[in-house]
């Protein structure tokens, strides 16, 4: 509402001043086109200034409105001035006007100056000022415009008119970590990167803070060792530079917290804190940013009781705080170690530091549902009976060895009560074990009477081995899970395995964990089995890396994805097949997908003394160059079902290489020589095997010399020479060494490129390299500031497939092949669920296709039914699923479920991606979709390039599928396709002469059926229980 009382609001600076200046009819509030009439008088020639100036929440002062004229001395007088203000300050947002901005305040104000003295308005002749009190932006009324919008931005604008916006979700509160890491005390860690906000306000009040932050870090820990290295990594924060930025937590060897902070004067300073991190006790640990303040807060608990520990800090100057200034990391990273053990839930409060009492600390609930503590009790408890028994045990050894030797004057002396004569009856470390702990009880005792006592020399008592007693535990549960009895022997071998993972068998630990998460043979138990794949992931075990890996990947029940804290895992064990690769040794076998399904690839597995490996051996005997290195291949990385043998394959490789002069043999044979694998170290002999093959353009020989000038000679412009040669034809290790060259600034005449590198990288990813996927997935998940965005789910994808290529790996998959041929079907599903539960798409369609097969009734019905389910559904969620598994999942998905409902255009989608991976039951399977009466989707069709078939009869559609089935390239799918096409013609012309022909088609649709069930090649129509 417009104001139209003349209140007098000039403020003369003194008495009778000759300076004038009043509003008459000043408005309220901002109004469109107001006409404001404004009174003023000047005693020498002067200039008045009028403005609007208004507040916001970003900015304190905004003029929206200036004006200025002259004025000559004289008698007062008046001007009338039009108030042009903005559209956004007056009116809501509509089609024209995108934004209507929130205003705190306004003010109109106008003063008398010298000429040139605008922005002077507290050195004026004279001043007035009126508060402006502005409407919210959804009080204000619309603007009628002149122009008329198109009838789509007028369509639009009406179904958004009435909408009131939300503000988007920020990330004040930005979760580092939601559930619980296992930290293996190496570098690797959880890498968290925070982005500026939307909201201006918000971003405004943190670049503010910047120099004077106001936040809080708090973690949950639980150490497993002490701190081996000068610092250990628990939280810090890396900037652009690669620098140490502020906050960085470390852990010292002595258990205390170094907390540095990097200062606005480009120095970091540190302090330590007063106190101790304890072992084996969750630790709830607050690091508050008060300006220069810093507080570090640890709350521990042990049991019911809660410990707080306290140490405050002031630093001399600013502290410096930008965290949308380079990466966070959780653990350890590219420059410290972690601190060994798990990582609880840890949350940083970017703008405030809440207030929260020691009584109001409490475990938080991901934390609770592992009970890690009590873990870690009962298991301490376990093996304390254990260290008992086995001393009581060695020193009865020693009894009998003191009886019949001759025992010096100072071991009498300090033995004298054990050499007592001992009266006839049981001593405490005798008494009976619990039934469970019998078999450990009696491994110990075994492990105490075979160690401590030698040629009856006396000695002192020596660390008793229960490692050794673990592995003998796991060996027998082994044993009793292969001697049959179905699940019920799972049962049997499950007290034993948690024994044996308590006693620091990670194997044990690994299988309990997919036992009691896959359900077979016990009951299904998804917290024991994530707390038994954390202690085994903690002691660095691989498949338990693997297995946490691809939890956080694709996520579970109740744990979403969480791709940093996945490809924490996925890192380390991408890092140790980069080793292990180049480290072959009789653990590992090559990694091969074979699907149990595929009749022709397990025709092609072989043995040693199998007729395929035989006749290949003789072949190789004869002089054929393929067969010695299809021979040396097997034997050196234990591939189609022929153990490792590297010595073996090393003679193969020499042979070929001296008698056939065959580049492939030659290579092999230089890099064994290289690295002394099965063979002495011989240098010059590599050298001179390598030269000959690269003389013949083979491209691995060039890669090798140039690795050799590298390594050897520290001949950088000869190496780069080779590998620029190597990378043109092709070479993926050649584009690793030109990357890393490239990073190091080792390319000759050219600066260190962290850019240049990571191109090599992508070149060497792209060619199946596994060192190149695991460099570019170093860089996707931090990026190059200003080159390479982050891409944390590419870098989770490669760092996932370079970690599948693990030896370990393959030696469960074929463990699990080799159970398979021998029809031990149980602990052929045992192995594959091993690597299935670790994420290996073959092993999961072989869980589920052994599932399907259930050989002997093995497995309950309600186990085979989620088994299926479950494994065929996880094979799929890769880039190159399985048309096999593709197909049964539509089967699945469209059938009939009392926990599921039906859903015919998932499953038609299914046959699609089955039809576009060239298997010919796909398009089978959507005729029976069609046949059931089902509508397939336009999208289906169109990538199936049907397009013409939208809105087409039923019988159209049907014929069109069965004809492609039956034109297919598959010599197998021919006839079915064809009696299925028939089928549809027949029920065609059934339905228009359907008395006349309905004896002849009951005859011709049985022989059709019985013709049908025979070939078998494509399954019968979709019917499910």
């Amino acid at each position: 509402m417009v104001g139209m009382r003349n209140i007098a609001l000039s403020e003369p600076i003194h008495h009778r001043s000759p300076y004038e200046v009043v509003f008459l009819n000043p408005p309220e509030e901002p109004v469109a086109g107001y006409l404001l009439r404004v009174l003023y008088s000047c005693s020498e020639s002067s200039v008045v200034y009028l403005e609007v100036l208004v507040s916001t929440e970003t900015e304190t002062t905004k003029p929206v409105f200036q004006r200025h004229w002259r004025c000559g001395p004289g008698p007062s007088r008046v001007r009338s001035v039009t108030l042009n203000l903005p559209d956004w300050l007056l009116y809501q947002a509509d089609w024209r006007i995108p934004d209507s901005e929130w205003v705190l305040s306004g003010l109109l104000r106008a003063w008398v100056g010298e000429d040139g003295s605008q922005g002077q308005y507290g050195t004026a002749q004279a001043r007035a000022t009126v508060l402006l009190q502005p409407l919210n932006p959804y009080s204000r009324p619309w603007k009628q415009h002149e122009l008329c919008p198109s009838w789509s931005t007028d369509m639009l604008w009406r179904i958004r008119r009435d909408t009131i916006p939300r503000c988007p979700e920020e990330q004040e509160i930005a979760h580092f970590l939601s559930f619980v890491y296992a930290s293996t005390g190496e570098n690797f860690g959880i890498t968290r990167t925070l982005n500026r906000y939307d909201n201006k306000v918000l971003e405004h009040l943190r670049l503010k803070a910047i120099s004077s932050p106001w936040c809080v870090f708090s973690t949950w820990l639980f150490l497993t060792q002490h701190c081996h290295q000068h610092l250990c990594g628990v939280l810090h924060h890396v900037d652009s530079e690669n620098n140490y930025a502020t906050p960085s937590m470390f852990l010292t060897s002595l258990g205390q917290l170094h907390i540095q902070m990097h200062g606005e004067n480009g120095v970091s300073a540190a302090f330590l804190s007063g106190f101790q991190v304890p072992l084996q006790q969750w630790c709830h640990i607050d690091l508050e940013l008060q300006g220069r303040l810093v507080n570090i807060t640890m709350v521990c608990v042990e049991g019911q009781q809660l410990s707080t520990h306290f140490t405050e800090n002031r630093f001399r100057d600013p502290v410096l705080l930008d965290d949308t200034n380079g990466y966070f990391v959780l653990g350890g990273g590219l420059f410290v170690r972690g601190a060994e053990g798990f990582f609880g839930p840890s949350v940083y409060y970017r703008n405030r530091v809440p207030l929260l009492s020691e009584s109001e600390v409490s475990i938080p609930q991901p934390v609770q549902a592992l009970n890690m503590t009590g873990w870690f009790q009962s298991c301490a408890e376990f093996k304390k009976a254990l260290h008992f028994k086995m001393d009581g045990y060695s020193l009865r050894v020693r009894e009998e060895g003191w009886a019949g030797s001759c025992v010096d004057a100072y071991s009498s002396w300090v033995y004298r009560e054990a050499l007592q004569p001992g009266s006839p009856q049981c001593q405490p470390w005798e008494a009976p074990a619990a039934p469970q702990g019998r078999r450990a009880a009696r491994l110990a005792q075994l492990a105490a009477t075979r160690q401590d006592f030698v040629s009856g020399a006396l000695r002192q008592p020596q660390g008793v081995d229960l490692a050794a007693v673990g592995r003998a535990l796991y060996s027998q549960a082994l044993r009793r899970l292969a001697r049959g009895g179905g699940t019920e022997a799972v049962k049997r071998a499950m007290p034993l395995l948690l024994q044996a993972g308590c006693l620091g068998d990670n194997r044990a630990l690994h299988l309990s964990s997919v036992l009691y998460n896959s359900g077979l043979g016990v009951g299904r138990h998804p917290s024991k089995a994530w707390l038994l794949s954390l202690l085994a992931a903690q002691q660095d075990w691989r498949l338990a890396e693997l297995r946490l890996g691809h939890m956080h990947h694709l996520g579970e029940q109740g744990i979403p994805p969480d791709l940093p804290l996945a490809y924490a895992y996925y890192s380390n064990i991408a890092s140790q097949t980069v080793s292990d690769f180049n480290n072959p040794s009789p653990e590992q076998t090559f990694v091969e997908s074979i699907y149990l399904n595929n009749e022709d690839v397990l025709k092609l597995q072989t043995k040693e003394n199998d007729d395929l490996f035989l006749w290949l051996k003789h072949q190789a005997r004869n002089g054929i160059a393929e067969a010695e290195q299809a021979v040396a291949r097997m034997l050196f990385w234990g591939q189609q079902g022929v153990s490792p043998d590297i010595q073996t394959a090393v003679k193969h490789y020499e042979r070929g290489a001296k008698r056939l002069e065959d580049t492939t043999s030659m290579y092999n044979y230089a890099i064994v020589l290289l690295k002394g694998q099965g063979v002495e170290k011989d240098i010059p002999t590599a050298v001179k095997f390598l030269k000959k093959a690269a003389e013949q353009n083979f491209v691995l020989a060039i890669n090798a010399l140039g690795w050799y000038y590298e390594q050897y000679e520290q001949d950088y412009v000869r190496a780069v020479e080779l590998w620029e040669r190597a990378d043109v034809l092709g070479s993926a290790d050649a584009a690793v060494n030109l990357g890393v060259m490239h990073s190091q600034g080792l390319y000759p005449g050219k600066p260190p490129s962290k850019f240049m590198a990571y191109i090599y990288y992508l070149k060497a990813a792209q060619r199946r390299n596994i060192d190149g996927a695991f460099r570019l997935a170093e860089v996707w998940i931090r990026g190059i500031p200003g080159l390479v965005d982050r891409l944390p789910l590419d870098a989770v994808l490669w760092a996932k497939w370079a970690s599948e290529q693990n030896g370990y790996l393959g030696a469960v998959l074929r463990k699990g092949l080799d159970a398979y041929f021998d029809q031990d079907w149980l602990m052929a599903l045992i192995y594959y669920l091993m690597a299935a539960e670790a994420g290996f798409s073959a092993a999961q369609f072989n869980v589920a296709y052994l599932c399907e097969l259930n050989p002997g009734g093995l497995l309950d019905p309600a186990f085979v039914t989620d088994c299926v389910w479950r494994y065929y559904n996880l094979s799929i969620q890769v880039q190159d699923p399985a048309p096999y598994a593709l197909i049964k999942m539509g089967d699945l998905i469209y059938g009939s479920h009392k926990h599921r409902k039906r859903d015919a255009a998932v499953a038609a989608d299914l046959y699609k991606q089955a039809v576009l991976r060239n298997d010919p039951q796909g398009w089978y399977s959507l005729g029976l979709l069609v046949q059931a009466g089902e509508v397939l989707p336009g999208p289906v069709l169109a990538e199936l390039g049907l397009v013409e078939l939208r809105g087409a009869d039923n019988h159209t559609v049907l014929t069109t599928l069965y004809r492609r089935c039956r034109d297919h390239e598959s010599k197998e799918s021919y006839l079915p396709c064809s009696l299925a096409l028939f089928c549809a013609h027949l029920h065609s012309v059934w339905k228009l002469h359907g008395t006349a022909l309905k004896v002849s088609s009951a005859v011709v649709m049985a022989a059709v059926t019985l013709l049908m069930l025979r070939l078998g090649r494509l399954r019968a129509p979709l019917s499910h229980a």
